[in-house]
């Protein structure tokens, strides 16, 4: 069974992959096929969220524990990851409303933006993932 930071890691890398197939999607003319996975990329970036702060409210927040030239590279991550993160969900909302309003001009300005900061954090989110819980990880019996 995956652990809970996993589900997080899991859901944020299918929320990528998701946004660069209707990407592709769109771009070959399939319209209801981009539908169908920005949708998808949305509902799975819901359940992320979610998932992510009832995991941190009962947890709380996990040290890292790199050492040298990986912490400030790790923090600096971090920082613009966690930024982008609360920038994207009222782009997200505004982008997607757009689109199901029709106003397609309107939707096709605002997801030039949201698509690449969108995928940047679902991608920064697995880095950061792997950083704190597989390479950097407390040694046993700690």
């Amino acid at each position: 069974m995956l652990s809970h930071a996993a589900l997080n890691a899991t859901l944020n890398a299918s929320s990528a992959v998701l946004l660069s197939t209707g990407y592709w999607m769109i771009r070959r003319g399939r319209v209801l096929a981009h539908k169908s996975c920005m949708g998808l990329a949305f509902l799975s970036s819901t359940a992320f969220l979610v998932s992510y702060l009832l995991y941190h409210a009962r947890v709380g927040s996990v040290a890292f524990r790199g050492q040298g030239w990986i912490r400030p590279v790790y923090f600096t991550l971090l920082a613009s990851h966690t930024i982008l993160a609360a920038a994207i969900v009222p782009l997200a909302v505004i982008t997607l409303s757009r689109a199901l309003r029709e106003q397609f001009d309107r939707h096709k300005r605002i997801a030039r933006w949201t698509l690449p900061l969108w995928l940047y954090v679902s991608v920064t989110g697995v880095v950061i993932y792997f950083l704190l819980y597989h390479l950097y990880t407390a040694p046993a019996g700690s």
